[in-house]
This record gives structure tokens, C-alpha cells and sequence, in this order.
């Protein structure tokens, strides 16, 4: 029985929900999805133990994928974190020209890094920004 991203498991199969994220795969999701299959496969063309593996190890494939984005991610905010810490006490002005001011602190947002400037204006670290020493 060939399963794709379009087959359904039966309603019971998959009887408690959890608030992972869809796109995090565990073993649990694996082990699911194989019961599922054994349940609703034709006794008389029973699966390969072959296709089982196969389907294992992708499964753990995709699941260290995961991982290794959720490190890398973590990572990028320490880097961000790093280069916040340098900006504080610099003179900052956006990328269109228009703000310019001493950096009082730093917040990191999902979109980046957002310079608070002495003022209060809200400045986000992008492209174009440039940073000096203070005068």
C-alpha cells in the first residue's frame, strides 16, 4: 500500500492531538502512520519489510532536518544578540536617510534587529543602515 501526503488516517488511528509544530517529525508520527498502514493494507499483498526501513529512515532523515534548522535558527538569534550588544552607544541612521540618533538599546523581532535610539525612535537594522562611532 503506497501512502502519500494526500492519504487519510482513519478516524481512531490518531486518537490524541498534540500542539507540536506540522512540520516537526518524530518517531511517534512515524509509528502512527506504519500502524495505520499495516490496518488498512490488503492481507493477500502484505508490504515489503524493506519499504518499512525505507520509510524509517526517511522519516528520520526529515526529523534531523528539523533539528537542525531549530539549531541553526537559535544560532542566527545569538549572532543577532552578538552584533545588538555592538551597536549600543553608536550613532545609527536608517536606510532611507531620514533618521539618524544614538543607540539607547537593542530588540530583537522576528524580522531582525530593531535599534531604540535615545529619543524612543525605532529604527530596524536592514540593509543600507549605516552605524558609526558616537561624535
Amino acid at each position: 500500500m503506497t501512502v502519500d501526503m494526500t492519504t487519510t488516517i482513519p478516524t481512531g488511528a490518531n486518537s490524541t492531538t498534540t500542539s507540536t509544530s506540522k512540520t516537526a517529525v518524530d518517531y511517534q508520527s512515524f509509528l502512527k502512520l506504519l500502524i495505520a498502514e499495516m490496518k488498512n493494507q490488503d492481507p493477500t499483498k502484505p508490504m515489503d519489510s524493506t519499504q518499512y526501513v525505507a520509510q524509517l529512515a526517511t522519516f528520520s532523515q526529515v526529523e534531523q532536518s528539523v533539528q537542525t534548522n531549530t539549531k541553526l535558527d537559535q544560532i542566527m538569534q545569538s549572532s543577532a544578540l552578538s552584533q545588538a550588544d555592538a551597536l549600543i552607544g553608536r550613532s545609527i541612521t536608517s536606510a532611507d536617510g531620514k533618521t539618524t540618533g544614538t543607540v539607547a538599546s537593542v530588540r530583537l523581532a522576528s524580522s531582525g534587529l530593531i535599534a531604540v535610539l535615545q529619543n524612543g525612535t525605532e529604527v530596524p537594522v536592514t540593509s543600507g543602515v549605516s552605524v558609526k562611532a558616537a561624535s
